[in-house]
């Protein structure tokens, strides 16, 4: 069998990003507001500055304003949801992401609820995986966002599909199994408490890896012919997929980096726009 079809998650991030800017410097023209994401981080851990910083950049390149609050790494739950609940209220504010982690002595959900429904744009608080679950209009978690969106690129249909999703985190897992499933595959999920994991990923028309494990998933599990998609990222650019093996087994396969990563930045961007066309009263289209 010949090796796996590449999808490339950098080119499509490209194109959406380049359409989201359009669209912003369309509403900036109309309203004489720019879009405006308020980044927010607690402490300095390099991986998540550095991300932010990524972020940063994309929305100067898609038109969209950037506002980061950066906020120790003593910040309470109560200061740090002061801090979410008073960017809720903004008006000057479209989108709020709260990078994670935030440490361990923070209530994490109690943050994310703090922000305001209109303005999840990375898709993480209840009233999302609501929307995600029936399918009414809101944000999507931008991981799982991404990967429908590569998925419709490469013409995979999940309908009638075994999609077998490695991972069950409340970003990523969960919210990616609900949109597979509105879909209409048949989804299973799978978690560390799995028993013979192997068995479950071989019946897989479909693999979602978001379990933050190195090669957790070895070619010899790929049923062949099966799209996989590879979330995971962990240290030394390597997914949750053994690629070199995965490869000589299925038809599309995501690569680490360069597929599942782009395209969340890029819905985080296109989810910003969008937030700040509701709130301004522009219908777009």
């Amino acid at each position: 069998m010949s090796q796996a079809r590449l999808m490339d998650g950098t080119a499509l991030a490209r194109r959406i990003i380049e359409e989201t800017g359009e669209r912003a410097g369309v509403l900036t023209e109309r309203t004489g507001t720019a879009p405006c994401l308020a980044t927010v981080l607690v402490g300095e851990d390099p991986a998540s500055v550095t991300y932010v910083r990524m972020k940063q950049n994309r929305c100067r390149t898609a038109g969209i304003t950037s506002r980061h609050v950066a906020l120790p790494a003593a910040t309470t739950t109560a200061e740090l949801v002061g801090t979410i609940e008073a960017l809720s209220a903004d008006a000057g504010v479209h989108g709020i992401l709260l990078q994670h982690p935030v440490g361990e002595h923070i209530d994490e959900r109690a943050a994310f609820e703090a922000i305001a429904p209109g303005k999840d744009v990375d898709g993480v608080t209840f009233a999302s995986f609501a929307t995600m679950s029936f399918g009414l209009p809101g944000f999507v978690s931008c991981t799982p966002g991404g990967i429908m969106r590569l998925l419709d690129a490469y013409g995979v249909d999940p309908a009638g599909k075994r999609a077998v999703v490695v991972g069950r985190s409340a970003i990523l897992g969960k919210p990616v199994g609900m949109l597979l499933l509105a879909r209409d595959a048949t989804v299973t999920y799978c978690h560390s408490r799995t028993r013979d994991l192997s068995a479950a990923v071989r019946e897989a028309d479909i693999v979602v890896a978001a379990v933050g494990r190195p090669r957790l998933i070895l070619g010899q599990d790929i049923k062949p012919g099966a799209v996989v998609i590879d979330a995971g990222y962990n240290a030394g650019n390597v997914g949750d997929v053994g690629f070199d093996s995965a490869v000589e087994r299925a038809s599309l396969i995501t690569p680490v980096p360069g597929g599942v990563g782009p395209m969340t930045i890029a819905t985080l961007l296109e989810q910003t726009v969008e937030a700040a066309a509701r709130q301004l009263g522009v219908a777009e289209g």
